[in-house]
């Protein structure tokens, strides 16, 4: 087994069973030991010594840190231009990751993307992590890009190189969207260009290539995990990708402005603040049959429940314990769990709010006030004026945006292919040897999580079947969980440690413990999540926090998932877009 792997588990080296047998033999008083045997139990114990400080210490660097700083790879990796800002130690102890030394790069890829990457002193197993970012990106964040990594002991001992970048922009709003170059940048370039100046720099450092690179990230960062899977299928061994926003386009506009629209009927009050949301959500538990006191629905695509159900009779006045809905309350629940429709019925985005996320909506659907902004309205806003179309739109908001056939083309058509990674087709990433894990939590407030799974059903039919996929792809699905993290439900896990498995050893990871930990760090329930369209039931009577008491039941909902959407997941809709002889030209195929 990899010595990667051994690191997330319980230390052992053969040097300490060694010393035990010898101190047993002397103990024993068996004083008839050998002069020969004595050296050569002394030659084991220097050899196994030397092992076990070989693997505390990994693959040694080949240059200092200074060294680093005054290389010039400007030509280093043909069209991928950059050069290095910094090269400084980090010391162990200000290493957010883990108590690992490192040389602490940061550099620019042209135009202006912008990087760091970690090169662990001591500890590197010959892997490469690459994380993502979330939102509009615009920041160099390595720690917050990796959720489902962060806390791995390979992190936490140095067995990574890890690298990020600002997605070629900096700040976080959509203005870099006035730039074509940027867009491109922005929509599929950055992560490719990045992955291959890090390898020249970690093999410039180490004298040697990494063996196994790896990506994780959550939101746009699972965005750009599926966008190099089926752009780059040799970029990467293995891809984390959580919470993909992967249908960006029709995300940032039909999704979030059907939402704020839901709330905010006809431009006026906002319909529902953030005191509804709790007596909404025990109101929609009720209505689900959940009862369940961590206010997590399993299977919440199999709940139907109408809010028409709770409306308020004539004089009735809602109270925490005694909730009702007025009439426009009722309008706005059904919409958002509806999913953005055009005139003819059919989704505009490919997803929608499932019940039992009620209480993650807090500031992203639903403001705290009645003419209060929320984090949809500001996504929209970017979206629509920066992104959207050929030249700024400021004066647009999510009041413009139409729910219409004719609409959804005009954002759609000139915008897919720059910002989308909806290609169902992993062919290339599976030949390629590569393994995706997806994951999304079921309390996604930013994010729908059908969104993901029509994706992955779109993946398994043009993949050839179940068993085609699940060699290459797997899904899995968090109760209860908000958005990259949070919520109601199991929130922590360890996918490296799964992914890694599968790269380096060929065992599919055929479940994920997931665990609620306090502030203390103490773990206070786990739940193991299995691949799609599975749900962990209690079928054994256990405690409802112990993941012991959970085993693996088909959703007949999930797997019978099938959605009316306007749109469709296909190939052939890339575009590439390049500087020619100074004119901007956009192409069609992948890059």
């Amino acid at each position: 087994m990899p010595l990667l792997i051994r690191w997330c588990r319980q230390k052992a080296t053969v040097f300490c069973a060694v010393l035990a047998a010898v101190v047993a033999l002397v103990i024993a008083g068996n004083l008839a030991f050998a002069s020969g045997a004595t050296s050569a139990a002394q030659g084991t114990e220097t050899a196994d010594a030397a092992a076990a400080n070989s693997a505390s210490s990994g693959i040694p660097p080949a240059m200092t840190c200074a060294d680093v700083a005054r290389l010039d790879l400007a030509g280093a990796v043909p069209g991928v231009p950059f050069q290095i800002s910094s090269a400084k130690p980090l010391a162990s102890s200000d290493n957010a990751f883990g108590a690992w030394a490192a040389c602490d790069v940061t550099g620019v890829i042209a135009p202006q993307i912008h990087f760091e990457l970690l090169l662990p002193q001591t500890g590197w197993q010959a892997n490469y992590l690459q994380v993502g970012c979330g939102g509009l990106c615009g920041n160099v964040s390595l720690k917050s890009g990796a959720p489902a990594t962060n806390g791995c002991a390979p992190l936490t001992d140095g067995a990574f190189a890890v690298a990020t970048s600002d997605e070629g922009h900096s700040g976080g709003g959509g203005l870099f969207g006035t730039d074509p170059t940027l867009r491109a940048d922005f929509g599929y370039k950055s992560d490719h260009q990045l992955v291959q100046a890090a390898k020249a720099l970690i093999k410039k450092y180490y004298g040697r290539d990494a063996a196994h690179s790896y990506f994780d990230g959550c939101s746009q960062g699972g965005h750009q995990g599926l966008t190099e899977a089926q752009r780059y299928p040799t970029d990467f061994d293995g891809i984390i990708a959580g919470a993909p926003a992967n249908n960006f386009t029709a995300l940032n506009t039909f999704s979030h402005a059907w939402t704020a629209q839901s709330v905010y009927l006809d431009g006026g009050p906002a319909t529902l603040t953030t005191a509804d949301l709790e007596p909404l959500h025990k109101a929609v538990l009720k209505g689900c049959g959940a009862g369940a006191s961590d206010g997590v629905i399993t299977d919440p695509l199999n709940c139907d429940w109408d809010p028409a159900s709770i409306k308020c009779r004539a004089g009735q006045t809602p109270t925490n314990s005694d909730y009702c809905l007025t009439a426009d309350q009722v309008t706005t629940l059904r919409r958002i769990y509806a999913g953005p429709t055009d005139e003819h019925g059919k989704l505009l985005y490919p997803g929608y709010q499932l019940r039992g996320s009620e209480l993650n909506w807090a500031g992203v659907i639903i403001p705290t006030t009645a003419t209060g902004t929320t984090g949809d309205m500001a996504f929209v806003k970017d979206a629509i004026r920066y992104l959207a179309f050929d030249e700024p739109r400021p004066d647009l908001t999510y009041k413009d945006v139409k729910f219409t056939a004719a609409y959804f083309k005009k954002i759609m058509q000139p915008n897919e292919g720059m910002y989308d990674a909806t290609d169902p087709d992993l062919r290339a990433f599976k030949k390629a040897g590569g393994k995706l894990i997806l994951w999304h939590g079921l309390g996604d407030q930013h994010i729908p999580a059908v969104g993901t799974m029509a994706y992955y059903k779109a993946v398994t039919k043009t993949m050839g079947g179940t068993s085609a996929t699940k060699d290459v792809a797997r899904l899995f699905l968090l109760p209860g969980v908000a958005h990259c993290g949070g919520g109601q439900g199991p929130d922590r896990m360890d996918a490296l440690t799964a992914l890694v498995d599968w790269v380096t050893e060929g065992r599919a990871p055929d479940s994920l413990i997931t665990k609620s930990v306090d502030s203390s760090g103490r773990t206070t329930a786990s739940r193991p999540v299995y691949p799609f369209p599975y749900i962990a039931k209690n079928t054994t009577g256990g405690p409802a926090d112990e993941a012991s008491s959970y085993t693996p039941v088909l959703s007949s909902a999930e797997s019978n998932l099938s959605l009316n959407w306007r749109g469709s997941f296909r190939s052939g809709y890339e575009k590439v877009g390049n500087w020619v002889h100074g004119k901007w030209v956009v192409s069609n195929g992948k890059s």
